[in-house]
């Protein structure tokens, strides 16, 4: 198979490397990719927010299956466009995406499917939002409804924060994604993601993980795109993993079906788990940034198999082989970041590391320059190693991290911390 990844980042790179050990992967492009994917793939550089550029494309180099990894093309309806021009595509259509990109259609769909989720109201007009959260008072959570880059959740511990979130929201803070807002219950307990794999129908589990938001050690400071994760997630027992499957995902998908809008593609479920009992924080549309990278790392080449069978509709006959061992990623940014941060400085060490089924540097925001591997974005590298055990995966992640000679980037030290 030709096969085409659209995306730019560590959880793209992830995708490619576990691809490219599928002997059915002939060929792979990635658009646009960066520093690290072109040392595996081919990068073509093309507007993948474009549906009629990206079918052109797939024409052009005889593509016989595209993966979308990021959210916007998919809101674009990217995915709608190949299967109009008859192209197998992984990622679900520009209608079943707003379980991602519309807040409040989540919740809408969470109504009629009775999935456990917070209590919420949704608003179009900022003083109505702020006599809401007056009346419910802090700790409240509030969400900018639509895309916002998973920068537009602020969670308020005192009524002034949730006030101010309003201005800044309705004030443009967060462009479009912003002229709406939800304004949720504080969900108290751990939170956990669960990814699905999902053909229309069929709803299959390829695995758990929990990330690392805040960008401070010891989960403080400012949320970020995320410092880190690790898989499995030890708070998602089978027994909760069942009870979410069965209380949240399939009523969810059978709504969507019954919408006539099915969901094919994987579906990213943030849960909130306390006293045994998991409710649906919010549904990404695509795999987590970095929690991919530690699922690509456990799962191997049956990854491109495992996507496959979901978008040829197959699932119900498909199976996951999981070894019983760990992975962690740690994620190296820029210094500055989640604020402003200089770009352009040269990472040295690379070469060096290992590249196998256990030890792999995934790339996030690079550029190979003259030979030297450059940082050009916020959050740059994600050092992932697998183990038998947590302990053991993460000694071997931090190893490579030691090793990486970039004075101009940082990273946490406790990725893990809670499961160990």
């Amino acid at each position: 198979m030709n096969i085409l990844i659209l995306g730019s980042g560590g959880r793209e790179h992830a995708l490619a490397w576990a691809v490219m050990q599928n002997p059915k992967c002939d060929k792979l492009i990635v658009a646009p990719g960066n520093g690290g994917i072109a040392q595996i793939a081919d990068c073509a550089k093309i507007n993948i927010d474009d549906g009629a550029t990206v079918v052109t494309f797939v024409e052009e180099n005889a593509i016989d299956f595209v993966i979308i990894g990021p959210e916007a093309p998919l809101a674009a309806g990217v995915a709608d466009r190949l299967r109009e021009a008859g192209v197998l595509v992984f990622g679900p259509s520009e209608e079943a995406a707003k379980l991602e990109a519309s807040k409040s259609f989540t919740k809408e769909i969470c109504d009629a499917a009775h999935a456990p989720t917070a209590a919420y109201g949704h608003f179009k007009d900022p003083e109505a939002a702020k006599a809401y959260i007056r009346e419910q008072g802090a700790p409240i959570v509030v969400k900018a409804d639509g895309l916002a880059a998973g920068k537009g959740v602020i969670v308020a511990m005192d009524d002034q924060t949730a006030l101010d979130a309003i201005d800044d929201m309705f004030g443009g803070a967060f462009g479009g994604a912003g002229a709406e807002v939800v304004i949720e219950e504080f969900m108290e307990g751990e939170e956990a993601s669960f990814f699905i794999l999902c053909d229309g129908k069929t709803a299959l589990p390829i695995g758990t993980a929990q990330d690392h938001k805040r960008v401070g050690e010891g989960d403080t400071g400012l949320n970020t795109g995320g410092m880190g994760a690790y898989s499995p997630a030890p708070v998602l027992s089978d027994e909760i993993a069942q009870k979410a499957l069965d209380e949240i995902v399939q009523p969810t998908i059978d709504e969507m079906a019954r919408r006539g809008s099915p969901y094919q593609g994987v579906l990213y479920v943030g849960l909130m788990i306390k006293d045994g009992q998991p409710r649906l924080v919010e549904y990404n549309v695509r795999f987590g940034d970095p929690e991919c990278q530690v699922l690509m790392m456990r799962l191997g080449a049956q990854a491109l198999d495992l996507l496959h069978a979901a978008a040829e509709e197959r699932l119900s006959e498909t199976r996951v082989n999981w070894a019983d061992d760990h992975a962690i990623t740690v994620v190296m940014a820029a210094n500055g970041y989640p604020g402003s941060y200089e770009k352009g400085s040269e990472i040295k060490g690379l070469k060096a590391l290992p590249e196998d089924s256990m030890n792999m540097v995934f790339h996030a925001g690079t550029t190979e320059k003259d030979g030297a591997m450059t940082a050009t974005g916020g959050r740059v590298l994600n050092v992932t190693a697998r183990g038998a055990t947590l302990q053991e995966a993460r000694d071997r992640a931090y190893a490579m991290v030691e090793a990486i000679d970039w004075p101009e980037g940082f990273y946490r030290r406790d990725i893990g911390w809670r499961a160990l």
